[in-house]
């Protein structure tokens, strides 16, 4: 049956009729290309993770100005950057213009190797 031909068959007391489509074609506009150039001007939220600790919540509740959370990693391990929730690199804490920042070391790929 050639596309253009329209055609009624029964089955199971149901109808189907064959339709024809006109061929899309290009208007360049909203082509690829804008989808993408949006994208690349979006913000997106960078988490870093220098450690983390289990507590519990009667020692959750005493802490006060002033209190210290010991972490589960030494000063010279890398700290985790997230997207959301998905780890996407590894890196060093340091200080710019009297702010922290983070000096990249690594970038992993779609499965991270962890330890």
């Amino acid at each position: 049956m050639s596309e253009t031909a329209v055609a009624t068959e029964e089955m199971n007391g149901t109808s189907a009729q064959a339709v024809e489509f006109s061929e899309a074609t290009d208007t360049g506009a909203g082509g690829a290309g804008t989808s993408i150039d949006i994208l690349l001007d979006m913000e997106v939220p960078v988490t870093v993770c220098l450690g983390k600790t289990a507590i519990p919540i009667q020692r959750l509740l005493q802490l006060s100005p002033g209190s210290v959370l010991k972490l589960d990693k030494s000063i010279d391990m890398p700290v985790e950057l997230y997207l959301k929730e998905s780890l996407f690199a590894a890196g060093k804490v340091v200080v710019v213009e009297d702010n922290f920042a983070v000096r990249i070391t690594e970038i992993y790929g779609s499965s991270p190797e962890t330890e």
